[in-house]
């Protein structure tokens, strides 16, 4: 963070008078992504959100944005970079630091949330005040959220029937999401979502599940072959983010300042991060159809059965996280509520 400190004590001391001094606070947030600049999230979220911090202080804030990991790291890292003061504020993936940040994995467990990410985004804000203030009680939650359903894109033929994925090489984004492939029978291979497209493109994985959204910034489409929707009330998988502040540099702000920061935070910029990949995913899906490119239904007698499997890992995960002293079930129960919840609004 950036200070620039303008005093004007109008000879006040040549006076011998005591005087205070009246002073104009500018500030600079350098806030760093590892996303392409016209991914949904930085265009329909992160832009605004600065753009409107920006407007809210009377422009004492200004908000910069440094995509695809400009200002160094990788994405792996974003997490301790918010957290050190490397950045003031950045976005940043739990599940790429497996382990760490056990609570937020209920958000990315099989059929775990609604289609709808602004929704599913409400919900993860209301369990994260609940289960994971005190596991990130090192950084300032500014928003956390989740994207909208996962597709997976592949080179050849769309998945259609359980035995496409025997022995697919696929890319999945958290620990959850592998496990889930590997039940599937998939070769899960984990790996931050930059290197998705070089990896498909070299033959390291014949495929992968990312949202619609991300898909053009990325150009999948003109790696991939075919695209396989998951229908049904829920998404077959999530992954779980956060934007977030270092703590030093909201604490250094004067009280007015911080109040336009708590401002843009919370429940509503929670859902507003959700709301910019159901935006982004109609573009998205919009501008594949436009291509040859095959986009295929799993018939929903398949995804029951697929449901099915995905059940047992989530009594699995509940069993595991109770054996390591955390409420598993009360984490899936209230996880659950909180989608139906705002689901139905």
């Amino acid at each position: 963070m950036k200070f620039t400190m303008k005093a004007t004590l109008a000879g006040a001391f040549a006076l011998g008078l005591s005087a205070t001094a009246s002073v104009a606070q500018d500030v600079t947030l350098r806030c760093q992504h590892f996303l392409p600049p016209k991914g949904s999230t930085p265009l329909y979220f992160m832009t605004p959100w600065a753009e409107k911090i920006e407007k809210d202080s009377g422009g004492r804030i200004k908000v910069e944005l440094y995509p695809a990991m400009q200002l160094g790291g990788k994405p792996q890292a974003l997490y301790d970079q918010i957290r050190d003061g490397v950045i003031d504020c950045g976005w940043a993936l739990p599940a790429y630091t497996p382990g760490r940040f056990p609570e937020a994995e209920a958000f990315e467990l099989p059929f775990m949330t609604a289609r709808n990410a602004e929704a599913s985004s409400k919900a993860a804000w209301e369990f994260s005040e609940k289960y994971l203030m005190e596991r990130m009680g090192d950084v300032k939650l500014l928003a956390v959220h989740v994207h909208g359903p996962g597709v997976i894109h592949k080179k050849g033929e769309p998945v259609m029937a359980l035995s496409d994925f025997e022995g697919l090489k696929l890319r999945g984004p958290s620990r959850q999401a592998n496990t889930l492939f590997e039940t599937l029978g998939a070769t899960p291979v984990g790996m931050p979502l930059p290197t998705f497209p070089e990896s498909l493109s070299k033959g390291v994985v014949e495929g992968g599940v990312i949202p619609w959204e991300i898909v053009p910034p990325l150009k999948v489409h003109e790696l991939a072959d075919s695209h396989t929707e998951i229908p049904g009330d829920r998404s077959l998988y999530n992954t779980f983010f956060i934007w977030a502040m270092n703590k030093d540099t909201y604490a250094g702000l004067p009280d007015d300042l911080k109040a336009v920061i708590d401002a843009n935070s919370g429940l509503e910029a929670s859902a507003w991060a959700g709301a910019s990949f159901d935006k982004g995913d109609v573009i998205g899906r919009e501008i594949v159809a436009g291509t040859d490119n095959k986009i295929h239904e799993l018939d929903p007698e398949l995804v029951a059965e697929i449901r099915a499997m995905g059940d047992k890992q989530v009594e699995a995960w509940a069993a595991d996280m109770t054996s390591k002293g955390l409420d598993g079930e009360g984490m899936v129960a209230y996880a659950k509520e909180l989608v139906a919840k705002h689901s139905a609004q």
